[in-house]
């Protein structure tokens, strides 16, 4: 479990702009050092937590340590592959969905750091579930990773246009998956023992 934390990585807990973090830290509202000969500066974490309680933050991001991952597809098995391979990585606090409906109202109520979104979902598609992410500013730092079998160029830049941080295309590797989604909420791919013997 991470003690210290840079000014980004508290940013991206405490849900606020990196600026809005040190801007708290040089104005001694947000307490922690700056590191020898240079001018980063670096929060622990018990002052990290401090200040997310004093400030009515949330802390669960702080206290679990793990980001939190939302799987929205309609095929259980690979729903199920997914969560699975993110449980045994350790890192990631998984909620899954299997239709657009539901993913829309997880997303406000959950907050994910990362939604894994099937492009084709029975009830909507996932341009539109992007795009009513994207239209929200209380969800601007939540990733998009979507997946589909689709394999035409424009509808993928039609994707990111809409919102969509990454896309990979059916079949894929589990690992990849998961490299994918640790890329972006800027986590280390951890290698885990025997996991791609269970595909």
């Amino acid at each position: 479990m991470k003690t210290v934390f840079t000014t980004g990585e508290a940013a991206k807990i405490c849900k606020v702009s990196q600026q809005t973090i040190i801007r708290c830290f040089d104005s001694g509202a947000l307490k922690g050092f700056r590191v020898p000969g240079s001018k980063f500066r670096r929060i622990p974490r018990d002052l990290l937590f401090k200040f997310m309680r004093d400030n009515g933050i949330p802390t669960d991001a702080l206290e679990s340590g793990k980001r939190k991952a939302l799987v929205v597809d309609d095929d259980e098995e690979l729903v199920e592959l997914i969560s699975d391979a993110l449980q045994s990585d350790g890192r990631f606090e998984v909620r899954t969905t299997n239709n657009g409906f539901d993913a829309g109202m997880l997303v406000r109520e959950y907050h994910p750091d990362v939604i894994v979104l099937d492009v084709m979902l029975p009830d909507i598609n996932g341009k539109e579930v992007c795009q009513r992410i994207r239209s929200d500013s209380a969800l601007n730092d939540v990733r998009i990773l979507c997946i589909s079998g689709m394999v035409e160029e424009d509808k993928i830049a039609d994707l990111k246009a809409s919102g969509a941080n990454e896309f990979l295309q059916k079949p894929f590797e589990i690992d990849k998956l998961v490299d994918l989604m640790c890329k972006l909420v800027d986590m280390e791919p951890v290698v885990v023992a025997g996991a791609g013997a269970r595909r």
